[in-house]
């Protein structure tokens, strides 16, 4: 169960949040857990078929193991974000191990971006990634692609993201070896559907 659009309740709830982007002609693509070999190579090669820009929001223990291809996601011109080291779900996860993670994660990504895995964190916790970084931006979500749910067919998911994405949106898709099977199918033509809509996709 999940919501497809972020619900008013969430937005109120978490205000210094980012959930979506005043704009009138551009989308923003994100995509999280990467970089892995089997996946990113594949998103990059859509992106650069629609002059796309997106945010990678990367596991730091990812980056480590493949560091070329973390590589590709920079050289392709893309914006990259911290994801945690080890994909830390907030509510479950002591505020100090959590905060360490995150910042073992930012030895490998130097950035201000930051999604919370499953978009679950502690108020506890933004407040102490605030202190360590003023300049932090918690980006969450406008449109939640459901690209990881095994039960999800690869239409449906498509459905998600085409009838739900409007100017200013941030919509996450996932570069993960469980997504793969639906955003194989999604990406391509969830790319070609807003190009035709003259959509500018661009970084955060």
């Amino acid at each position: 169960m999940f919501f497809v659009k972020s619900p008013f309740f969430l937005r109120w709830l978490y205000p210094g949040l980012i959930w979506k982007k005043p704009a009138k002609t551009t989308i923003y693509i994100t995509f999280d857990d990467g970089p892995v070999p089997e996946v990113t190579p594949f998103v990059l090669k859509c992106l650069q078929d629609y002059h796309a820009k997106a945010t990678f929001f990367c596991i730091g223990d990812n980056i480590r193991k493949h560091p070329e291809i973390y590589q590709q996601v920079i050289e392709g011109g893309h914006a990259v974000g911290n994801h945690t080291f080890n994909h830390l779900k907030g509510w479950d996860t002591d505020d100090e191990v959590y905060v360490n993670n995150f910042k073992k994660c930012g030895e490998y990504v130097k950035a201000d971006l930051f999604r919370p895995p499953y978009g679950r964190i502690k108020k506890s916790q933004i407040a102490k990634l605030k202190d360590l970084n003023p300049n932090i931006k918690i980006i969450m979500w406008d449109v939640l692609s459901g690209d990881f749910s095994e039960k999800l067919d690869p239409e449906k998911c498509l459905r998600n993201v085409i009838e739900n994405t409007c100017p200013g949106s941030i919509i996450v898709f996932h570069d993960s070896i469980k997504a793969f099977k639906r955003l194989e199918y999604v990406l391509p033509l969830a790319l070609k559907l807003w190009h035709a809509k003259g959509y500018k996709m661009e970084t955060l």
